[in-house]
């Protein structure tokens, strides 16, 4: 199964699944590395600097420690756990860190705009999945 992977990880949705599905894709292999990445967006950034005078370092240190507990159901499913954050533009981050790394998955959460009913994925699931060098593996 798969040894390297990359979940991409939003604050704003619910991952409930995924440990399971990490699990399963890891297919109880003792050497598998999750790395949650998050893309702190420039909006987000802009925001934050300008209303709370909080910068990328203290925003990643706060999503760093909303992130333990989550964590923790990972490791607790045998696999071993990074966090990396960067910020910019989410989409091309993701596919750069893709290009960039040896993984071998890209696991992604399915939101997208409830008024966009056209649409199964929402916009930055669609790009990634469209354009990723690996298998993206999408969790509701």
């Amino acid at each position: 199964m798969y040894k390297n992977i990359l979940l991409a990880y939003d604050f704003e949705n619910s991952f409930t699944n995924v440990p399971k599905a990490i699990e399963n894709l890891s297919g109880g292999q003792n050497d598998v590395t999750v790395t949650i990445y998050n893309v702190i967006s420039d909006a987000e950034l802009q925001s934050s600097v300008r209303y709370d005078n909080e910068h990328v370092e203290d925003l990643t240190a706060k999503k760093e420690e909303r992130l333990q507990p989550f964590v923790e159901k990972l490791q607790a499913t045998g696999v071993q756990v990074n966090i990396k954050f960067s910020s910019g533009p989410i989409r091309s981050k993701i596919l750069g860190e893709l290009e960039n790394n040896n993984y071998d998955v890209v696991v992604m959460s399915n939101k997208r705009d409830k008024a966009n009913i056209g649409n199964v994925l929402g916009n930055v699931t669609h790009k990634v999945a469209n354009n990723s060098p690996v298998p993206v593996h999408i969790v509701n």
